[in-house]
């Protein structure tokens, strides 16, 4: 750390920005397109989800502002409920019409904060990282920080520990250790081959590219205006023509998405000259693969890790997990299997990066698990497909208390509710009816009907759907307290 550095003012307010709209495909079938891995509880360590960790691991940070999270439309309430859980209301939760990388979401949130109050300091964090030492990682942000003072644009290199081939490489121009903290950069190198890899990480000039990165909002504005002066216009003019709805805010879809696809690495680090690394040695991953998941488990003496219900015999350097049936290995070596209620993985545990591909071509087929689970979250609680015919299909819901569906009407159904647990408020037309467990009522097509829970407790429903057409968009709405619109969104 230079003198200058040293010497400049260390009271930066620090502004978490959480990038929260990944797929979380390489951890298929577990983590889907509508409920990526962000908001599964993955850390061994604690009952966090991975997004409520990546806020609550600053929480000893001076001079901590809440959290601005950029996430799709499809997830807005997952990360309201979730921040919720933690007691922690976000300064923004900004809904991008469509994914566009790095680049244009941080635009999004520097000119946001530069916007509405003065100069910040940007920590810019993907949703999906373990951390396992939370003090070393405070550590390096500090030391980031005085570089963010004086205007550097601070990235922080992940000391390594292999030749991985699924990260990014970063070249400083000096060597770095736990004594010699940070770096001008000389380079960034994409995800290399097997054996270049091995060579990078016998030099200590080389780091792994984390994806965090540190500045002020006025430092980045400039970068991007001098680097990359479209994303900078679209990004003014889309959050000029946002619309507040209810916590979220929802950027301008039609400017949006005039938006060039570009990460912030190549957008303006590979360009900048302005540009410092900060050596990171805090035991971070980015819980890219199902083999990253078996690396932080905790193993057996044959190095096999377990999770579930989940019987292993025989077996080495498994990972075996069942979300609810019993799994059985015998005799197995170097495998992954993940079963969930209805989709399996078998993997070599080498081959884990490529479930990716996998997810692709099952999005190119059609076929449904490759981005739906059968349950399905909602802002009033979630429902879960248990079994269907060609016209019929049977639901279990779960409403949380005080929580109630919008008043809606089907096409081309009708339903039948059987309550299990709990009370049930429903209205069909202009009938309201109050409902306990064991009773039941019939909801006719085309009637405008409501399902709520004004009880203190979880109301458990039983959904029988009978009619020509059964798929999610058959909705209208009428009336939504959560300020979704008329048709299915």
């Amino acid at each position: 750390m230079n003198k200058d550095s040293k010497n400049s003012n260390s009271e930066l307010r620090l502004q978490p920005v959480i990038l929260s709209g990944g797929k979380g495909s390489r951890l298929w079938p577990l983590s889907r397109e509508c409920y990526p891995k962000q908001y599964l509880e993955l850390d061994e360590k604690n009952n966090f989800t991975l997004l409520q960790n990546t806020y609550l691991r600053l929480n000893s940070i001076k001079n901590l502002e809440p959290p601005i999270i950029i996430c799709n439309e499809d997830q807005r309430f997952l990360v309201a409920e979730q921040m919720l859980e933690i007691n922690i209301k976000p300064k923004s939760i900004i809904l991008e019409p469509e994914g566009k990388n790095t680049a244009p979401a941080i635009a999004l949130a520097a000119l946001l904060t530069k916007k509405k109050e003065e100069d910040l300091g940007l920590i810019i964090l993907s949703s999906d990282h373990i951390i396992e030492n939370p003090k070393e990682f405070k550590d390096s942000i500090i030391e980031g920080l005085h570089y963010a003072n004086i205007d550097k644009i601070v990235t922080f290199g992940v000391l390594p520990t292999s030749p991985e081939t699924g990260y990014g490489y970063i070249e400083s121009l000096d060597e770095l250790s736990r004594e010699k903290k940070s770096s001008p950069i000389n380079k960034f190198i994409e995800k290399p081959a097997e054996e270049t890899a091995k060579k990078l990480i016998q030099d200590k000039k080389y780091t792994w590219n984390s994806g965090i990165f540190l500045f002020k909002s006025s430092a980045i504005i400039k970068e991007l205006n001098q680097f990359a002066p479209e994303i900078l216009s679209i990004c003014q003019s889309a959050l000029n023509n946002s619309v507040n709805d209810l916590d979220f805010l929802r950027i301008n879809k039609k400017i949006f998405q005039k938006c060039p696809n570009i990460s912030i690495d190549i957008a303006v680090m590979e360009k900048t000259n302005n540009a410092i690394v900060v050596g990171l040695n805090a035991g971070w991953d980015d819980i890219g693969s199902w083999e990253s998941i078996w690396k932080k488990s905790n193993k057996d003496k044959n190095n096999n890790s377990t999770k579930g219900n989940v019987l292993l015999t025989d077996s080495k350097g498994c990972y075996l997990r069942s979300e609810n049936r019993l799994v059985v290995g015998l005799g197995l070596k170097e495998l992954i299997v993940i079963d969930t209620d209805d989709a399996l993985l078998i993997a070599n545990k080498k081959s884990s990066q490529k479930v990716k591909e996998i997810v692709k071509d099952l999005e190119k087929k059609d076929i449904p698990e490759g981005r739906l689970n059968k349950k399905m979250f909602r802002p009033w609680g979630n429902y879960t497909s248990i079994i269907n015919g060609p016209s019929w299909q049977v639901k279990r819901l779960e409403i949380k208390p005080g929580s109630s569906l919008s008043l809606q009407m089907h096409h081309h159904r009708t339903e039948h509710w059987i309550i299990v647990e709990g009370i049930a408020k429903v209205e069909i037309d202009d009938r309201k009816t109050l409902l306990k467990k064991n009773e039941s009522i019939y909801v006719p097509q085309c009637s405008k009907h409501r399902l709520s829970n004004p009880g203190k407790n979880l109301l458990i429903i039983i959904e029988v759907q009978n009619g020509e057409y059964l798929g999610e968009d058959d909705i209208v709405r009428f009336e939504d307290i959560y300020g979704r619109d008329k048709f299915f969104e």
